[in-house]
């Protein structure tokens, strides 16, 4: 791909060669939000458009607002990896993936600046409106690949995207005592847990046993919808908000 039409028209282009066709769907249902988690902007787009990085992804949102599109919406970015939504693994063929210029954990988190966040809304709010991508699919990369990856991170502001129109979200439910599972629990309870966050769309094997994998699971939700401590602990705060997360699902409310 040597040039192509800016899908979102306040997008430069810097077309990437890294991109394949969409497999078994025609367009995206999910929007993909990613930190990009190296020391510049300019070094994160260079690499997502060198042939020998093997990644890619639709748009790179620069810290100053300026939005970069590499990779036309038609076709598969590769910015997913191995990763599992709603029963899906191949996230990449139905994702639009957004780049936030952002060091992220590497850099020790720091804030994304208002204008990057002001020009992320608008490109989230066009993409999902011309693919009609539900809010509760507007997604962390972290949600998608827990244990494997941890971005945007949890100082990203959900918060703020939803009041601009964007994503799905309830104020967490604040942290307090109370009754809490954690790794080595089993029993119902946790089936129970393990059987809400499946229904949310983690992927996540219902077995009553809280192993490693359903504590990172708990961590990757605990990122994006209490990221006010991210332990993998399910304490009643985060159980509390997964409760209120689920009934405000269109097919639950």
């Amino acid at each position: 791909m040597t040039g192509f039409s800016a899908d979102f028209s306040g997008a430069e282009i810097c077309a990437s060669p890294n991109f394949g066709e969409r497999i078994g769907v025609s367009t995206a249902d999910i929007l993909l939000l990613h930190y990009t988690g190296m020391p510049s902007a300019d070094g994160a787009q260079a690499w997502l458009c060198n042939p020998e990085s093997q990644v890619s992804s639709h748009y790179l949102v620069h810290e100053d607002g300026r939005i970069v599109q590499m990779v036309a919406e038609s076709h598969r970015a590769w910015h997913a990896g191995k990763s599992n939504w709603g029963g899906e693994s191949d996230i990449n063929s139905r994702s639009i993936g957004i780049e936030i210029a952002n060091t992220g954990h590497p850099g020790g988190l720091p804030p994304y600046p208002e204008a990057q966040i002001s020009a992320l809304i608008e490109l989230c709010l066009d993409c999902v409106g011309r693919h009609g991508i539900p809010a509760e699919r507007v997604l962390a990369h972290s949600d998608v690949a827990p244990v494997r990856k941890v971005d945007p991170g949890e100082n990203f502001p959900w918060g703020t995207l939803y009041r601009g129109g964007v994503g799905h979200w309830v104020d967490p439910t604040p942290i307090g005592g109370g009754r809490y599972f954690q790794r080595g629990d089993e029993g119902q309870p946790v089936e129970a847990l393990q059987s809400m966050l499946s229904i949310y769309g983690y992927g996540i094997e219902i077995s009553g046993h809280y192993c490693e994998k359903t504590e990172g699971v708990v961590a990757a939700f605990q990122r994006h919808f209490r990221p006010a401590r991210v332990d993998g602990v399910a304490d009643s705060s985060t159980i509390e908000t997964l409760h209120r997360l689920l009934s405000k699902l269109p097919r639950f409310s």
